[in-house]
């Protein structure tokens, strides 16, 4: 996939866990654990807004875009 997800970043700078990020946002472990991991195929805008507010962030610091071809050939 060409979207790499930074949200385990972004929770190492604000030194923030799992379980709490969970209860800020109204998330269940497993559901931000699939997030946090890579391992989602999509996230709500709503989602997405509720962790951007609980980590003080931009879409931008959590979602980054890799064109998958340039990235294999280098």
């Amino acid at each position: 996939m060409s979207i790499i997800i930074n949200l385990d970043v972004i929770m190492a700078k604000r030194k923030i866990s799992l379980n709490e990020l969970s209860e800020r946002v109204d998330l269940t472990l497993s559901n931000l654990s699939i997030l946090k991991t890579g391992k989602a195929k999509a996230i709500r805008f709503s989602t997405l807004d509720a962790i951007c507010k609980a980590l003080d962030c931009q879409p931008g610091d959590i979602l980054e875009y890799a064109d998958e071809k340039r990235t294999a050939k280098e």
